[in-house]
């Protein structure tokens, strides 16, 4: 098991309006990685490429240690994949649809699959046509995780969900979590889903990955902070040439900056007296980050 879960190197794929554009990205075993970028970022076409359901122009791509999309049959024995375009076949049984998959895959755990579907609060005898979209969610999630697979890859599983119902899959999908240590591929949009679920985030924004790090690493690199400066109308602002400065808000002699890499040290080189030092959300560091690399690379 010396092979990284995921390893994407240089990975391109042009379209004739997009252009998914030197992707690369590692997940090790037993890490949960958010996938996170706005919608049209190239989120989905990053898994479909990773599954071998798309063939890349230029890189490497590896599943599990097997080269894609060459080994896939390989690698997706191990490999579970839940996407939010995925559908039941609405005149089956969930009992239907259990059987199918445990006819393919040697790994089916029944008795698992029985946990899952108290835990889920789903029934056997269901047919997938009166299940409502968070039930096909979870549905697909047991059929995934029944299978026992190293690798669970999940694009966007949440999408559609009113937020009563996304806020139940991801807390019993959570529970399920407790119980094994698998890696996982987690796709949104949504931040605050990810930032639930993730250790490990990845930023993708109009085909490029912006931004890979620790979740804990990104909030504690990041904050905003709030000066006085009284002077500001006749002295101007000062000639800050730091790095860690991705934006700065000018309010009458209020200024705000948004800070990529705070520490004791930064406040030092600033210069200035600091009225206030916040804290970050996820999704305030997700938005800086690719409002940032935009204004650095203009499409």
């Amino acid at each position: 098991m010396s092979a990284k879960a995921i390893e994407m190197t240089g990975v391109r794929k042009a379209f004739r309006f997009f252009t998914l554009e030197d992707v690369s990205l590692d997940l090790e075993h037993g890490q949960i990685m958010g996938l996170v970028g706005p919608n049209g970022a190239g989120k989905s076409t990053t898994i479909r490429l990773l599954m071998g359901l798309l063939t890349a122009d230029a890189g490497d791509i590896r599943l599990l240690g097997h080269a894609m999309p060459g080994q896939q049959a390989l690698a997706k024995q191990d490999v579970g994949f839940v996407s939010d375009d995925m559908k039941l076949l609405p005149q089956a049984t969930l009992a239907r649809h259990m059987d199918f998959v445990a006819s393919i895959y040697p790994g089916w755990d029944a008795q698992y699959a029985g946990q899952l579907l108290k835990r889920f609060g789903l029934h056997a005898a269901q047919m997938a046509k009166s299940l409502s979209t968070g039930e096909q969610a979870k549905a697909l999630l047991l059929l995934a995780l029944a299978r026992r697979p190293r690798l669970l890859v999940l694009d966007e599983p949440t999408s559609g969900m009113d937020p009563v119902a996304r806020q139940e899959l991801l807390t019993e999908f959570m529970d399920v979590l407790r119980d094994d240590s698998r890696s996982i591929l987690f796709s949104s949009h949504n931040t605050v889903d990810v930032e639930r679920i993730s250790d490990r985030l990845t930023f993708i924004d109009r085909g490029r990955v912006v931004a890979s790090d620790n979740k804990e690493d990104f909030l504690e690199r990041w904050r905003t902070l709030r000066l006085r400066l009284p002077n500001l109308a006749t002295e101007g602002v000062p000639d800050w040439r730091l790095p860690e400065i991705v934006h700065r808000d000018v309010d009458g002699p209020n200024v705000t900056l948004t800070v990529d890499g705070f520490s004791d040290g930064f406040l030092a080189r600033l210069g200035a007296p600091v009225q206030e030092v916040h804290r970050m959300s996820l999704e305030e560091v997700f938005v800086a980050t690719v409002m940032h690399s935009r204004e650095a690379r203009p499409s």
